[in-house]
């Protein structure tokens, strides 16, 4: 429906804004009009770019963390809400997705860490006449909006960052398709608390995180219920391996592997299907 201009590549992967966060200073503008903080507003409409930039950092936190797990990036795209890494595909062990979730905020941990010592070293300790000046009045905003990008995306509002964290510990002993569903039932409850307190305070960005939380989390149960569904269901074209044939190997391949395994008990080759055995290979 809408369309994404590209502003460039980082580590081979491209960078997209969303036509809908042009939304983004609109807003900040039109909400400060009626105050009369033009100023203010002006001001805030110039910092986004260094905000986002963070942003980006942030995504590429996550992406990198899945190359090495090689899982590659289709894009990084920019809304007003934050940004999001397309992943070609999702993480399979609960390992692997706590790392990827982690990398993100990890990284905004250490943007604060280096902004925090310029802050006190370059502008000073008098917290007043950080707004005196101009390296204070970029360097201080800059130090808040990643630690408070840390701290809210760490909540466990599935399908933010501590979300898909919460679903990788709980999925280690429950399974990926049961530790889903608790974790979109509490983002489900943290978007309602976003849509309150967004209501209450008038922060109307937070209902609208809030409903962002709640679709994409409700796409990716199904998303995880069809998977489950359809490696339940028997292939049409093969004839399940009969268990009593031969010697189970000790040790299955993990996940969904697809391809062939040697027995040395039964000396067959076994062939794979998302991670069940379904056909066997004598050899003479």
């Amino acid at each position: 429906m809408f369309r994404s201009w590209k502003l460039g590549s980082m580590f081979g992967i491209g960078i997209y804004v969303h036509a809908t966060f042009l939304l983004l200073p609109l807003f900040v503008l039109l909400s400060n009009m009626g105050t009369g903080q033009i100023g203010w507003a002006l001001y805030s409409i110039m910092m986004i770019p260094a905000v986002f930039a963070c942003v980006v950092l942030h995504e590429l936190g996550h992406a990198l963390t899945a190359r090495k797990y090689g899982i590659e990036t289709r894009d990084i795209t920019l809304y007003p809400i934050g940004g999001v890494a397309r992943l070609e595909r999702l993480p399979q062990r609960p390992i692997e997705e706590f790392w990827i979730a982690v990398a993100g905020p990890a990284v905004n941990v250490v943007i604060a860490a280096l902004l925090a010592p310029i802050c006190l070293f370059v502008v000073g300790t008098d917290f007043s006449a950080w707004t005196n000046s101009l390296l204070g009045l970029v360097l201080f905003p800059l130090l808040f909006a990643n630690v408070l990008l840390v701290l809210f995306n760490l909540l466990p509002a599935f399908p933010m960052d501590g979300g898909r964290v919460l679903r990788a510990l709980l999925a280690i002993h429950l399974g990926q398709l049961r530790a889903t569903t608790i974790a979109v039932q509490i983002g489900v409850a943290m978007a309602v608390v976003f849509g309150i307190v967004g209501l209450v305070t008038g922060q109307l960005m937070l209902p609208v995180i809030g409903v962002f939380v709640y679709l994409v989390g409700q796409q990716e149960l199904a998303a995880v219920r069809y998977r489950y569904a359809y490696r339940s269901r028997e292939p049409l074209d093969v004839i399940p391996v009969p268990e009593d044939e031969f010697d189970w190997p000790t040790a299955n391949p993990r996940g969904e592997f697809s391809g062939f395994t040697w027995d040395s008990g039964s000396g067959r080759w076994i062939e794979w299907r998302n991670g069940r055995p379904v056909h066997t290979i004598s050899v003479n």
